[in-house]
Formats: C-alpha cells, structure tokens, sequence
C-alpha cells in the first residue's frame, strides 16, 4: 500500500463515518485501545476526544479510559455512544485494599451509566523488569487476585463485565487458573493477541487457554528479530507480523461472534525480551509457576525462522511529525487488513 493508497483510505473512511452520525458504524467490531494511538493522542492534545476519533475512523467500539462522575456528562456521553452505535470499555482501576472500593464502586456505576460493554484493567507490568526475586512475583499475583476477590460483588451488583489483560504478567495457564477458581461471569480476559509472546508461549496455546474468558480483545500483529540478550518484540500492523490473525479471531469468535476487536498497535521502539539473562528467570519457579524449557525452545526457534519483512518499527531518531506519519500509516494499513480479511 502506498502513501497515496493509505491517504485516500483513510479520508475515504472518515468521510464515510461522518457523513450522518446516526448511521451504523463501518466495522462493528472494530474499535481503537487509546494506547494503540500514542502519537494521535500526543500531538492531539490532553483534551482529544477518543470518542470521536474511533468515530471518524468508523469503528464500532471505543477503550475510553475512564467514564465521567458528573451525571449530566454521563448523560450526555451515553447518548453520543448510542447515536453512533458505539460499544464502549472503560477503565475504572481496581481496589487495591477495601480502602478503595468506594472509588472503585463509584466508577463501576458510572461506567454501568454509560452504558459500558465492559472494563478492561492492565494489572501488571512486565513481570521480567519489574521483579527482582520471585517472592516480589508471587506476593504481587496474590495481591492481584485479593484485589479482584474485592471487586467482584461491586462487578455482580451492577452486572457489568471485568476484562484482565494478559499483560505481560501472567503466563496463561497462571491466568486461566485463578479465573476457574474465582468462577464468577463478572471477571474474564480483555485478550491480547501478542503479550504473552514475551513469556515464550506459544500464541494459540495463549488464546487455547484464555478463549473460555475473553470478553474483549488488544487486536495486533507482532514480528521478532534476534538480539544479543534474547529477542526484539514489536507490534507491526495487521498482516505484517508471525500471528494467525483470521485464525485466532475465528477461535474467539465460537465464544462471542461479536467480540470486540480494539487496535492496539503500539508505535514505539521494539522491546527487549531478555531470556539470556538470569533477571528474566528470577519470577519462574518450577511448583508455583514454571516455564518449561520446551517453551523456550519453541520461542527461540520461532524467532530464528521467522525475519520480519520489514525493519522493526523505532521511534528513536525520527522527528514528531515522522513518529505521528508512522502510527497514521501502520493504522491505515491495519484497518485494511482488518477489513479484507477479518470481517469487522
């Protein structure tokens, strides 16, 4: 696709969804996860609407951070999503301790005000930089599951949906594991499709373990290249990468044919995944939370065989207006994919 291609696309699907707002979005299920947009929401200012932005793109579903508490703007918000046909996902943050539940259940009611489809929560960093020792790991995951143990009667008394992200801080089994033992409709997955790469798994074992939760989804593309320390890992856009995208979205879809599909291309330098060095394996412990050797293997050999067809995206060296080109561009081409080949 070329710059010309791309440019016309996207005109051509904003024009299409701002025509008349009371239409039907484009793609129903496609919807846009504001950290997929880093440099639209930089150079678009702390104000930007990210409502009107997935509009204006044509998308069916938005990731709106947090709802607002004052009733006449709740009001107004719920009846611009229901104008535009619009699903919405917010994000309330959890309780840390019973300290926080009040905040916690404020924001749940504004969100089931809203009309929410769903929360979504990232509760971790990535496990391999932020701890140093495994019992840092192990109180972290018991700390997370007391804080959803806390949540889950505020979710079930407004009946609305919690989404955890695999986010680079469980592996799935981890995940799945502790959503059998909560049992509760009220809490499941917001899947992304390439996290748990970065925790040598396999994507389909990843979706083959979490399918059974997933209320919503990260949509994205990930290549891989080899570095000193272990490996490079880098959103692409959609097409671009090692996932099976028709087939992983087909598998999601025998659950909820209309999941939500948020893009979340991240545009940033590529990450390092150091499986080289003993910091990474510090959070593994063979009883309580492994990663077989198996694993990696398969990881590395993965890696080795698939080059990524282009350079791995970098922000580093390009000037604000070249970093916003390369998000517009990777978007652009992945709402085309999406289109053509998944059915949104």
């Amino acid at each position: 696709m070329t710059r010309r291609d791309i440019l016309t696309f996207v005109s051509a699907a904003a024009l299409r969804a701002t025509a008349s707002a009371q239409t039907s979005p484009g793609m129903r299920n496609l919807g846009g996860a504001p950290a997929g947009f880093p440099m639209w929401r930089r150079t678009s200012g702390r104000e930007a609407d990210f409502v009107e932005h997935c509009h204006s793109l044509g998308f069916g579903v938005v990731e709106a951070g947090r709802p607002p508490s004052d009733p006449e703007a709740i009001r107004k918000l719920r009846g611009r999503l229901e104008q535009y046909h619009m699903r919405a996902i917010f994000d309330v943050g959890y309780p840390r301790d019973e300290n926080g539940l009040a905040a916690f259940e404020a924001g749940v009611k504004a969100a089931a005000d809203c009309g929410a489809y769903s929360l979504h929560a990232a509760m971790t960093a990535r496990r391999y930089e932020e701890f140093d020792n495994f019992e840092a790991f192990r109180r972290s995951f018991e700390h997370n599951q007391k804080s959803i143990e806390l949540a889950e009667p505020v979710l079930r008394k407004y009946r609305v949906r919690f989404g955890i992200e695999n986010h680079k801080g469980w592996r799935s089994a981890e995940q799945a594991a502790w959503l059998k033992r909560l049992s509760s409709e009220w809490v499941g997955v917001h899947f992304d499709f390439g996290n748990n790469i970065s925790l040598c798994e396999d994507p389909m074992e990843t979706l083959h373990n979490l399918q059974p939760f997933a209320l919503a989804c990260h949509l994205k593309d990930m290549a891989v290249e080899a570095y000193d320390d272990g490996f490079l890992l880098s959103e692409v856009p959609l097409g671009d990468g090692v996932l099976d995208l028709p087939g992983m979205v087909a598998v999601l879809r025998k659950k909820n044919p209309d999941i939500p599909l948020d893009l979340e291309l991240i545009t940033r330098d590529p990450l390092k995944i150091p499986v080289f060095t003993p910091k990474y394996w510090t959070t593994f412990d063979d009883a309580y939370s492994p990663l077989p050797g198996r694993d990696l293997a398969k990881t590395l050999d993965m890696v080795r065989k698939n080059k990524p067809k282009n350079a791995l995206p970098r922000l580093t060296g390009l000037s604000p207006e070249e970093q916003r080109k390369l998000e517009d561009d990777g978007i652009a081409k992945s709402i085309d994919y999406a289109q053509h080949h998944l059915n949104v």
